[in-house]
């Protein structure tokens, strides 16, 4: 399918305003948007190696392990050497970083229900039948 410009830029602006009013609920916790994207996938996981994170995130190393021992810091996560290969990295969420992790999820849930009830019933229903489309963009854009 071909986009004109003007559709793209539509789209592009759509999806950073939406953006950034999600990373607004991390902000509102103390942390950037990666810090809390990677506080969430761990409080997901359970346990991740960094090499996942590295995958998951699309995040350079060396800053996905800065961030890492920020959280690590705060005491939301854990890092150990893996099991199995010593060389591999374990991370894993403490309860303090499930709660900080649940709070911002919740932030964000209660935002976009707020945005969707001021929708009109039209709006909101266009927005949901677009879901299958824009979580395959969004495993698209996963995919780099």
């Amino acid at each position: 399918m071909e986009l004109d410009a003007e559709t793209l830029a539509r789209l592009r602006r759509a999806i950073a305003r939406v953006g950034r009013l999600l990373n607004e609920a991390a902000t509102a916790e103390g942390f950037t948007p990666a810090q809390a994207s990677v506080l969430n996938i761990v409080s997901a996981r359970g346990s991740v190696s960094m090499t996942q994170l590295v995958a998951l995130e699309g995040m350079n190393p060396t800053m996905l392990s800065r961030i890492i021992a920020k959280l690590a810091g705060q005491g939301l996560v854990t890092r150990a050497q893996g099991t199995g290969d010593q060389r591999t990295a374990v991370v894993e969420s403490t309860p303090a970083g499930r709660e900080h992790s649940d709070r911002i999820r919740s932030r964000r849930a209660e935002r976009v229900a707020s945005l969707m009830e001021d929708l009109d019933d039209g709006v909101a229903a266009s927005v949901i039948e677009a879901l299958p489309a824009l979580e395959a963009l969004a495993e698209r854009a996963n995919q780099g």
